[in-house]
């Protein structure tokens, strides 16, 4: 966790697991910056939660770049940002929507990848920092259900593997977090799947 006084950029940040986090750093005196499309149920939650908020389409690259200097004028500095932003798109029938697949792929893995890229200058002027992306254990063992899903999440574990070793040497740290099934907006189309199972499932806080 940043230390307090430190400057965090949460990427879907309005969702369950950015509503969490968000939650916890601020109790450890952090100050999270919640990114997310703009619509006011956003900006709505960033205001219950008392965390500024930023406008931010992932699958942007400048505008990841636009964010991230946004931070740093309003904040001062950037010391860790974590790279929560996704979709799914599980169906139950054996068809493949390509354009689907591909909007899975850009939020879930290319988001990812402009997220790191915008931050990393950011996280060195800082001294180093912290880079945390929200992966899933679909992208260690891929789901019949959401091939989309299962190859972004997948090739994010695999591009944080190998962009850990050029950051470590510029003090930035960069992890892939593999979570099960959460509580959050992401199952919410199978999520009677899981209640008909009796399938235990996260809760985001966890």
């Amino acid at each position: 966790m940043p230390a307090p006084g430190s400057v965090a950029l949460i990427t879907g940040g309005t969702g369950g697991f950015g509503r969490a986090l968000a939650t916890k750093l601020k109790a450890l005196d952090v100050t999270p910056v919640l990114a997310d499309l703009d619509s006011e149920p956003n900006r709505s939650v960033a205001a219950d939660l008392g965390c500024p908020f930023v406008v931010l389409d992932v699958t942007d690259r400048a505008a990841n770049e636009a964010v991230v200097a946004q931070v740093e004028a309003e904040h001062g500095r950037l010391d860790a940002a974590y790279l929560n932003a996704g979709i799914s798109a599980a169906k139950s029938d054996d068809a493949l929507d390509l354009d689907e697949f591909m909007r899975v792929v850009e939020i879930d893995l290319f988001g990812v990848v402009y997220g790191v890229q915008a931050a990393r200058p950011a996280l060195k002027r800082a001294g180093g920092g912290a880079i945390v992306v929200t992966a899933s254990l679909v992208g260690l063992s891929p789901m019949a259900g959401d091939p989309g899903y299962s190859v972004a999440k997948g090739g994010a574990i695999a591009f944080v593997r190998s962009m850990a070793p050029r950051l470590q040497q510029e003090g930035i740290t960069i992890s892939a977090i593999c979570p099960g099934f959460a509580d959050t907006a992401i199952i919410d189309d199978i999520r009677a799947e899981f209640e008909a199972a009796d399938f235990p499932v996260l809760t985001a806080e966890e």
